[in-house]
């Protein structure tokens, strides 16, 4: 059985979770809390040097991590990997997006407003991440009104690794309401099978 080392109130680890559940396989899953340094223990260090969830055990010693990684590997073969060449490449170009445009700064204004106190420094950061975040869901409105999905007109685990930390954007104080294709797009990606919302 699939094993995954993470935290539920992680959108990161949100995403392997949303997926196990849309393909109906079964896992187990170990609370591993890394604001607690849970993470850097030797034991954990011995499965992922760089510390940090979600870690996806395959068997034992064998760890894969990155969620994205993870996410290409339990999809590939299920209807959430696109056959086609060319769409197949734009779900990997909405990854590579979530991660170096998106999620740096959506989920940080989220782990800012969430997690640290009101009077902590990094609390001057959030108007230079929230108008990032503004760059990046502009982006994404103006590809979702042309298409109902992020490759192809299928969802993909494109969506997957969008949706954890949009759903949760007004965490970290990002208006979504200037983003009406965006809300659409959500709303659609709420009520695919096998959806579960993300605890925190």
């Amino acid at each position: 059985m699939l094993t995954v080392y993470g935290m539920k109130s992680s959108g990161n680890c949100y995403k392997v979770q949303l997926l196990l559940e849309q393909l109906g396989r079964p896992y187990r899953w170990v609370e591993v809390n890394s604001a607690a340094g849970e993470t850097r223990t030797p034991q954990y260090l011995a499965m992922n040097a760089n510390g940090k969830v979600p870690l996806l055990e395959r068997e034992p010693g064998r760890w894969l991590a990155e969620s994205n990684a993870i996410l290409c590997y339990l999809a590939e073969g299920s209807a959430l990997w696109p056959a086609d060449a060319w769409t197949r490449a734009q779900m990997l170009q909405w990854l590579f997006f979530e991660q170096y445009s998106h999620e740096p700064c959506v989920a940080v204004a989220r782990f800012i407003c969430v997690y640290l106190p009101p009077d902590h420094a990094r609390r001057a950061e959030l108007p230079r991440l929230r108008e990032r975040a503004a760059q990046a869901l502009a982006v994404m409105e103006q590809h979702l009104q042309s298409h109902a999905f992020f490759a192809g007109d299928d969802y993909s685990i494109a969506d997957i690794a969008l949706f954890a930390y949009t759903d949760k954007a007004a965490d970290g104080g990002i208006d979504l309401s200037p983003y009406p294709q965006v809300l659409a797009w959500l709303a659609r990606v709420r009520q695919q099978p096998g959806h579960v919302a993300q605890q925190v």
